[in-house]
């Protein structure tokens, strides 16, 4: 393994913040494992630790191929986790809106320029992400569809689902659209815990990636040949929203099978605990997404639901 610094971001007031990646094996630049944008990602950012952890092991053994060289940039924001904040500096900007970024612009889009520049050299990029809503979510692939998406190469992770999101215009400035654009292939990765630490998600994560780079050439390790990925498309997910505002007290949880109809949740009144609304399936089906914070406010997305698939 190799430490590189990647980016020296230079502050008056804070140390200087190095954005470092680990390089494993040589050669051909193969595959980039990006790490949380965000100061909240606990979860993304210690699959990001375990992964450079299990990499030095399987690079001693000798699993890696010849002329393959792997990336994992476990951080690119960690003056926000040190600050214990979302986003970045001052102006509270989420990094991951500022790609491809412009080597003349404001300091934020200088560095991510030159992050975006070496990144870019990997043919296969795979960032952890989360929402920006606080929810969970059933573990699966991610794409941008802009013409250059590859989902059958989505399908080599081997997780649940492989979900393809038609792109609205703040999408363009993410590092995955941008990827894409360059003709890389780029997948963002979501798994179901965040702010809490889960080691179930953590090592299922992991073999994701290690079994993507296995059937991608990169390595050779033995993995559970995972499932066989169900793509869906993000605009046929069927959103249920809060009706009214409140203590939000969940009764089914992230990929649990409901029928038409079943309760959900409940919204209770916050000073006298009545039950404000009942929240209720409004289809059969899976639960792909849940709001998981005590409070949601009116006509916030409580769950977004697969629908039931017949055979």
């Amino acid at each position: 393994m190799q430490s590189v610094d990647l980016y020296t971001y230079k502050s008056i007031y804070r140390t200087e913040l190095t954005v470092k990646g680990y390089v494993f094996g040589t050669g051909q630049k193969t595959a980039c494992i990006v790490g949380p944008t965000r100061g909240n990602e606990y979860q993304q950012l210690y699959i990001c630790s375990q992964l450079v952890k299990k990499l030095q092991e399987l690079e001693k053994l000798g699993v890696i191929a010849n002329d393959k060289q792997i990336m994992v940039i476990p951080c690119i924001n960690h003056y926000a986790f040190n600050l214990t904040k979302d986003f970045f500096g001052v102006k509270d900007q989420d990094l991951n809106f500022y790609f491809p970024g412009n080597d003349s612009g404001e300091p934020i889009s200088r560095m991510t320029g030159e992050l975006f520049n070496q990144i870019k050299e990997y043919s296969y990029m795979i960032q952890f992400s989360s929402f920006y809503e606080r929810a969970e979510c059933v573990p699966h692939v991610r794409m941008i569809e802009n013409g250059s998406e590859n989902v059958s190469l989505a399908n080599l992770f081997g997780l649940p689902y492989v979900v393809v999101r038609k792109p609205v215009p703040t999408d363009t400035a993410t590092l995955n659209y941008n990827l894409q654009t360059e003709e890389n292939s780029a997948f963002t990765i979501y798994t179901k815990a965040r702010e809490k630490l889960d080691d179930k998600c953590m090592k299922n994560a992991i073999s994701g990636v290690l079994r993507f780079l296995t059937r991608m050439g990169v390595m050779k390790y033995e993995c559970h040949a995972g499932y066989i990925s169900h793509v869906l498309h993000e605009e046929d997910l069927a959103d249920v929203f809060a009706q009214r505002a409140g203590i939000f007290k969940p009764i089914v949880e992230v990929g649990e099978d409901v029928k038409y109809g079943a309760k959900m949740a409940e919204i209770l009144d916050p000073f006298d605990g009545t039950v404000r609304e009942e929240i209720v399936a409004s289809t059969d089906g899976i639960v792909f997404f849940a709001h998981n914070t005590p409070l949601i406010d009116q006509y916030e997305t409580a769950f977004r639901m697969i629908h039931r698939l017949h055979e």
